[in-house]
């Protein structure tokens, strides 16, 4: 199993899961791995990259008025969760694009064990590569040398020492990752 694992400063280990373009099916790979590793006693917090402008909080809502009428941050908390919303075109001198590094320290690391991350392929991070041939998009990992491993839907030649994982095996990808995490923490 290699080694790969976050360069950037984070107290606890970062995952990426990747893929080459959409629908791949990141998404519901992460579905399915969260729990699998939650039933492993992993506790882990998400960050997903967004590609288009979005929202969390509706129109009309009390929250969404006062992020409209100017804040830079508006946390909404409840008794059971609690969300902060941060307007970046409102801070002097916001990057183009949002990065890792920036979104990182926003998680409270005291109360996980595991980051995963969807997209930021780009990002210096051990990644999982989500690959199904059917979509004809070439291997991420013929040209990244931070995906560890590749999850396919299919049988991959072995063209490397990168690992295969079956896409449709989501327990023997959390085993991995499990893994993976103890060559973190040693």
């Amino acid at each position: 199993m290699t080694s790969a694992s976050a360069t950037l400063p984070y107290p606890r280990p970062v995952l990426g899961i990747c893929a080459y373009g959409s629908g791949s099916g990141k998404t519901t790979l992460l579905t399915q791995l969260i729990p699998a590793l939650q039933q492993r006693g992993i506790r882990l917090s998400m960050i997903k990259h967004a590609h288009h402008q979005f929202d969390v909080d509706k129109p009309g809502k009390d929250s969404y008025r006062l992020r409209e009428a100017g804040a830079v941050q508006t946390l909404v908390g409840s008794d059971i969760r609690w969300a902060l919303m941060t307007e970046r075109q409102r801070l002097p001198n916001p990057a183009a694009e949002v990065s890792l590094a920036e979104l990182l320290p926003q998680l409270d690391a005291s109360a996980i064990d595991l980051v995963l991350v969807e997209g930021f392929k780009q990002a210096d991070i051990a990644k999982i590569e989500v690959h199904r041939p059917s979509l004809g998009y070439p291997l991420l990992a013929s040209t990244d040398s931070s995906i560890m491993a590749i999850a396919s839907d299919v049988a991959l030649a072995e063209t490397s020492a990168i690992p295969r994982l079956d896409l449709n095996d989501p327990a023997a990808i959390a085993d991995y990752i499990l893994q993976w995490m103890q060559g973190q923490t040693s």
